[in-house]
Parts: C-alpha cells; structure tokens; sequence
C-alpha cells in the first residue's frame, strides 16, 4: 500500500437544505483537493441534515430520503467528485422501493457509487430500518470499513469491522453536546455559538469538556489502539436544527493518537498523511494476534434481552 492523504471535514448544515449542504461539501472538497487530499469525509447526514428528522411522519421522511445511486444527491455528488478530483464519503437519509427508511452514507468518486453503509443502530426517528451487514471496500489500495454515529460506541461493531480487514474505518457522527446519564453531559447554549467572534473562550470550554470533546476523548482513541485502525472521525459544527455541535473532526492513527484535527468555530478540514507501516507497528496488530476466540465465541455470541427501558440519546 502507498501513503494516502484524507481529508475530514465538519461545517454547519442546514436542516433538509440538500442544495446548500452539497454547495459546503463541494467547497470544503475543493479546498481540500487543492491541498493535496485524495478523500475526504463529511458528518452523518451532512447532505440532509439530521436532528430535524425526529418528529418527521413517515411520509415526511420518505420525501427526504433518496435512492442510492439513483437519487439526485449522490448524481450531485459523484459530479462534484468529477469536478474536483477527488473521493467523498457523505450522508444521507436513504428510501428503498418497498419505503424502507435508513440512515445511509456513502462513499463516491468521478465514476460514481464506490459503497454504501446502512446504520446498525439508527434512532432519531422510529421509522428508520437499521442495517445488517457490515462492509469493506477497496480505496486506492486501502481496506476501509464505515461505522455510523452510535455503531462505533457498540464495541464488536469496531472489532468486527477490523476483522474483515478494514485498516482505515470512516466514522461519521453527529454528536456530543446533548443530555445524557453520564457525568458532565448537556446541551451547550446557542447564544455562545452566535456569540463566538466576541467570545471564543466560553464556547470552547464548553466544547472541549465533558459536554463535548472530553467525553469523546474517554473512547474514540481506544478504538483506534484497540484494532488497529485509522479512524477518520467527522462532526458537525454549529447549530443542527435546534442543538448545537462542537465538530472537532479528527483523524487518529493505530495507536490512538490524535495526528490531525479542526480547531476553528467554523467550517474547516483537517487532513492527514495515512501510512501502511503504523497498522503493524501499533499494538492492537499484536493483540489481534494473539485473540483466543475459543475462550469467548460463545460469549460475545450469544443473545442478550434488550432494555426496553433505555432512552434512545442522541449523545449515546
């Protein structure tokens, strides 16, 4: 495999605004193009936009969603790919022919569809289908796998992933700065975000704690160390609907470390040289060596009795 360079990206979208977000995702691939990036990747639902879908009926829903390949967006998409040479992975909320819903995301070049991902576990709105199957596709010499959101916080969704042979997984999200049980969590205050330019401080301590990049810090390096994999991590920035987000778009190596990462309140990318030798250097390549899954198979396996109680959060 030789080096490759990717690009993530996180931007303020508009709710159910697909011409505007497409018009985003084709200036931050450009820029990105520009600055030598072969890929780039954008947030979940970055096309559509996503927390405006929680109180959509399901035909609301199905006039949102699209077919893949077929649907205008990822036409758009494959031509903005043409445009600028370059490869984007991007979501959307996606209908099949029998009015299924998921929350879906692709990967596309000049030519067109490349692979697509259905979320395993979707919940902003109860008419979507969740996935069932994982994937992994050539991108120019990698194995790369892609994890939705909530699918990364599953533990065996990673693992599994990187079994198959993913050595680069994308990771798109919408997260952080929502209420949860744990510790620290909650939503941030609009008014800092419009309130930014004058203030910058406020809002990034909030940011940067435990409602937003300190909690993600207590997780998202273990999956990287763990596998062994790049995980190319992507976020909005600014307000989703009614709830803000603290981007922070980030791409960390096989043995967890942060190599690249968006920093400014604004609309940004962040790219990163990716590089064969880190995948058996990092530890996780031993430790995926050194499995016994005869002591566990039956374990990891087995059925569990769901919590009917649990409250679907959009911070997980």
């Amino acid at each position: 495999m030789e080096n490759i360079k990717i690009a993530t990206a996180q931007f303020e979208n508009k709710s159910n605004d697909k011409a505007y977000n497409l018009q985003v995702i084709s200036e931050l691939s450009a820029k990105a193009a520009a600055e030598g990036a072969q890929v780039i990747a954008f947030h979940e639902c970055s096309i559509t936009g996503y927390t405006f879908a929680r109180p959509l009926s399901k035909a609301q829903l199905l006039e949102v969603a699209e077919f893949i390949p077929d649907g205008p967006s990822i036409i758009q998409l494959t031509q903005i790919a043409r445009e600028h040479d370059i490869i984007i992975l991007a979501g959307l909320f996606e209908k099949d022919a029998a009015d299924k819903l998921y929350k879906a995301y692709v990967c596309v070049d000049k030519n067109g569809l490349v692979a697509k991902y259905r979320k395993l576990h979707p919940f902003i709105n109860p008419h979507l289908t969740p996935g069932d199957e994982y994937i992994v596709f050539d991108l120019l010499g990698w194995k790369c796998g892609i994890l939705i959101c909530y699918d990364n916080n599953i533990i065996e969704n990673v693992r599994a992933t990187a079994l198959l042979g993913a050595d680069i997984i994308f990771m798109p999200h919408v997260t952080m700065c929502t209420p949860s049980s744990r510790p620290g969590a909650g939503f941030v205050d609009p008014a800092l975000w419009y309130n930014r330019e004058a203030d910058p401080t406020s809002l990034r301590l909030e940011f940067d704690g435990l409602k937003g990049r300190s909690w993600l810090m207590k997780w998202l390096p273990a999956r990287a160390y763990d596998n062994a994999i790049y995980a190319v991590f992507s976020n909005p920035i600014g307000m989703d609907d009614d709830q803000l987000k603290n981007g922070c778009a980030m791409i960390l190596d096989p043995f967890g470390d942060i190599i690249v990462e968006c920093r400014k309140l604004d609309n940004d990318i962040a790219i990163a040289v990716i590089t064969p030798e880190k995948l058996t250097q990092a530890g996780g390549y031993r430790y995926l060596k050194a499995r016994r899954p005869t002591l566990y198979k039956d374990i990891i396996g087995q059925d569990h009795v769901s919590e009917q109680k649990v409250v679907w959060l959009d911070n997980k």
